[in-house]
């Protein structure tokens, strides 16, 4: 009975983790050596016509009792304003091969409405279109990314809404926009030529999409002050083929950069992706194991790119990522809201860092979607909000926009379940503008804090403070009753030891460090 007890108590202890008797080790390497800045439009967001995203989310009911920019919610705009986003992708996604931006200019009890085929078959009643998502951009102080419709859409159509948006001609279209209340150009420059054009973008072949590219590319003008940056519909997930297709026959000179599309599923299966609050240590695993992928999917489509392009012109965009889960229970399907946890934050520190350290071609990218859709930022529901893990690893992070790069060697202990192992650590660094050193590191164990001594080549420094972002539990999330349960906190488990900095991770935890 005895032996009985002790041997419960001690599986009790190992669940929890204790810091003194479970602590690991583990030591990373940070070089000084490189001439490559991580583009702040790595940390850039997508925003689709899609449930409550626009509708409910950035542009609100008339009578909804938040401050507002005509129906723009501002308290959103401040939020997001705060972690810097550096560009904002619209108005999709799937939506945006069936949309024509003619439905969305003019006065808005005149525009057309239509059905919303690819999201839960609602009315669309275009009353958020071109100048309204500009005036979003504009206020948000971030560069508008647009999606053109190659699908259903014509090479006439998105030659002439980049006149509409860029030209400064006296034109009959540019007059339109002038009468639609902005004389002056907006200069957008990035451009989506296309959206999954191997899926619900037209079920393309690459040879054929890379045609109606060149095609499509060769009518989309450059205007004064408003070169655009052609994006290409790259490939989903591991379609390495496409990427191939996509590098031989486009032209460097029309491509500023090729989309990537892929999503963390829990379950690795479409169909049952697995709950976004209610899982096991098994199944939290397997969602590591799967966002982890992404680090395999970035290195074989830049090594199929650098055969073409070794001079890394044409940016990796990868412009749809994320956590995809069931939709919550009791909201419409076609909404893919889902309620974002304490892992869904340690998913997007473990897929930053990999664009951080891929930051020679990772150009851009966007998390899938801003708000109240799949991996959100944000929550709304009327007149309440919440910022979600996911909005707070942003906060974190946004120190290593435009910042240099400094190389990183890991050598961690391994986080292990049901015999299954990956790296227990992940980390990226980067120098600042004003000499600051900021190192953003996840440890994914739920049960294990673990040590890690870090030596710093060639780099001097003498104090370190840092912010953490954990909780008690890995399903823990931030909901309207309690928005602040999981929150950033001052960290003070890092010292400098010599010339070393040692810091000690919780559990399941994410921190970034400055080192003055």
């Amino acid at each position: 009975m005895k032996k009985k007890t002790l041997t419960h108590l001690f599986t009790w202890l190992f669940c929890l983790g204790s810091a003194t008797a479970f602590s690991q080790t583990g030591t990373i390497t940070i070089s000084n050596n490189s001439n490559t800045t991580i583009n702040k439009n790595i940390y850039g967001q997508f925003a689709e016509h899609l449930g409550h995203g626009i509708y409910g989310g950035f542009w609100v009911d008339k009578s909804l009792p938040v401050k507002k920019q005509d129906r723009i919610r501002l308290d959103v705009v401040e939020a997001l304003k705060k972690i810097k986003i550096p560009n904002l992708r619209w108005p999709g996604g799937c939506f945006a091969d069936e949309y024509h931006w003619r439905d969305g200019i003019g006065p808005k009890a005149q525009r057309p409405r239509m059905v919303n085929t690819n999201w839960g078959g609602v009315t669309e009643d275009n009353s958020f279109g071109t100048h309204e998502f500009l005036e979003l951009c504009s206020l948000l102080k971030c560069e508008p990314y647009v999606a053109g419709n190659v699908g259903s859409g014509t090479v006439e159509e998105m030659s002439k809404w980049i006149e509409y948006l860029n030209s400064n001609s006296t034109s009959t279209v540019v007059q339109e926009r002038a009468k639609n209340g902005h004389p002056e150009p907006y200069k957008v420059t990035f451009w989506g030529v296309g959206n999954e054009s191997w899926g619900c973008g037209g079920n393309m072949t690459p040879e054929f999409y890379a045609d109606q590219f060149k095609r499509y590319a060769s009518f989309a003008k450059d205007y004064p002050g408003a070169r655009l940056k052609k994006i290409a519909s790259g490939p989903n997930s591991d379609d390495y083929n496409w990427t191939e297709v996509c590098m031989k026959n486009i032209p460097q000179y029309m491509m500023y950069g090729l989309s990537l599309h892929y999503y963390t599923i829990p379950t690795g299966q479409w169909g049952k992706k697995g709950s976004a609050t209610s899982f096991s240590e098994s199944e939290y695993f397997n969602t590591m194991v799967n966002c982890l992928k992404m680090e395999e999917l970035v290195t074989k489509h830049s090594a199929i790119m650098d055969k073409y392009d070794p001079e890394k012109k044409v940016a990796l965009i990868v412009d749809e990522w994320g956590v995809w889960t069931d939709p919550e229970p009791g909201t419409n399907p076609g909404f893919l809201f889902q309620q974002n946890s304490l892992r869904d934050a340690l998913i997007a520190g473990t897929t930053l860092n990999i664009f951080n350290n891929h930051s020679d071609r990772v150009k851009m990218a966007a998390l899938a979607q801003t708000i109240n859709v799949l991996q959100s930022l944000i929550l709304t529901d009327k007149e309440k909000i919440v910022l979600t893990p996911t909005y707070h690893v942003f906060d974190m992070y946004k120190v290593h926009q435009d910042a240099k790069y400094l190389p990183i060697k890991l050598d961690v202990p391994d986080y292990e379940v049901d015999g299954k192992k990956i790296a227990a650590v992940n980390a990226s660094a980067s120098q600042d503008a004003a000499g600051k050193i900021h190192i953003s590191l996840v440890n994914l164990d739920i049960h294990h804090p673990i040590t890690i001594t870090t030596a710093l080549q060639d780099i001097k420094w003498s104090a370190v403070s840092g912010q953490v972002l954990t909780s008690a539990n890995v399903t823990n999330i931030n909901t309207f009753a309690d928005p602040n349960k999981i929150h950033l906190s001052n960290f003070t488990g890092a010292k400098k030891d010599g010339d070393k900095l040692v810091v000690t991770l919780p559990a399941k935890s994410i921190v970034t460090l400055e080192l003055n």
